[in-house]
């Protein structure tokens, strides 16, 4: 029986390049590792006539943020008749969308924040709603444009509307939730422990807290009640079916228990290709229930299709 060959698809031209390029090489490393012939490929775009030539077995994405992560990288791949991992065009390109992704998960019975979908030119000298509230780029990921809006501050972020963003006009503004960032994995059909994400020495969980070595503490599992974790879990898996989502996703939550346990769980988003490192969420959550690195990124690559 020939071996595998898998391309690794990273790099490309995002604002979260950096991010793709470490996914990438790690995935890379450790499909070497169980066996796979890996080409690790920095995608541009030439990218179609490149899979072309290599004509690989599968296509690993490792790519994150827009071109890789919305659809559109899994069209070229459809396109090819290359099976591909991770899911397909309608659930990345939907998931890709906070604003859509929200109507379906609300539809689907899943708690979600106050929010509402602006151009930033139209904000003004007041307050699109009470704060605190964060403003948050419709199509971007690793927290990329995010701002916190303060209790105490006297008018809108001034950013939003200058010439230095570069994330698109369109933004959504959500109530602000109080409380603890907890995030679930699914694997197939199957929720993976909750982790608590705790930044360290940063506000919430931003690019740097994500990435820079000590931004933040994971506490896997999260120590929260049975039935919240279990509840966690529950809406990760549905908000998986909704989308759409094929392989792996995670889904982020905020739980407000400052006056009671069963305070209030609400879910922020989907992350259709979360970081791929080993130290990674997903990848930490797998091994929680007993799925080494290799071995995690083995079954991706085995379950790998087209017409997801």
């Amino acid at each position: 029986m020939s071996v595998k060959h898998v391309a690794v698809l990273m790099g490309g031209f995002s604002s979260e390049r950096p991010v793709s390029l470490s996914s990438g090489n790690a995935c890379a490393d450790a499909l070497e590792a169980v066996g796979y012939k890996v080409t690790r490929v920095d995608v541009g775009h030439d990218i179609a006539s490149v899979l072309s030539e290599l004509k690989p077995n599968v296509a690993f994405n490792a790519l994150h943020g827009p071109f890789g992560e919305d659809g559109t990288i899994q069209g070229i791949l459809e396109y090819l008749e290359i099976p591909y991992t991770h899911s397909g065009v309608l659930a990345s390109a939907l998931a890709m969308d906070k604003a859509q992704a929200k109507i379906v998960a609300k539809a689907a019975g899943i708690p979600i924040a106050e929010q509402r979908l602006m151009n930033r030119f139209d904000f003004t000298s007041a307050h699109p709603m009470k704060p605190p509230y964060v403003v948050k780029p419709v199509r971007e990921g690793s927290s990329f444009g995010v701002v916190m809006v303060k209790e105490d501050q006297s008018h809108p972020p001034q950013i939003i509307t200058s010439s230095e963003w570069r994330y698109g006009d369109a933004v959504m503004v959500e109530r602000y939730i109080y409380g603890r960032e907890l995030t679930c994995g699914v694997m197939g059909d199957v929720a993976l422990g909750v982790t608590e994400v705790v930044p360290q020495g940063h506000a919430f969980y931003d690019y740097d807290s994500k990435y820079v070595k000590g931004g933040s503490k994971h506490v896997i599992p999260a120590q929260i009640s049975p039935n919240i974790y279990q509840k966690v879990q529950t809406l990760a898996l549905k908000a998986h079916q909704a989308i759409g989502c094929r392989g792996v996703s995670r889904s982020d939550f905020r739980y407000d228990d400052r006056f009671s346990e069963n305070g209030e769980l609400v879910w922020l988003e989907i992350n259709t290709q979360p970081g791929m490192t080993p130290t990674s969420l997903v990848p930490e959550m797998a091994e929680h229930a007993g799925h080494a690195f290799g071995e995690f990124l083995k079954w991706m690559v085995e379950d790998a299709s087209c017409l997801r």
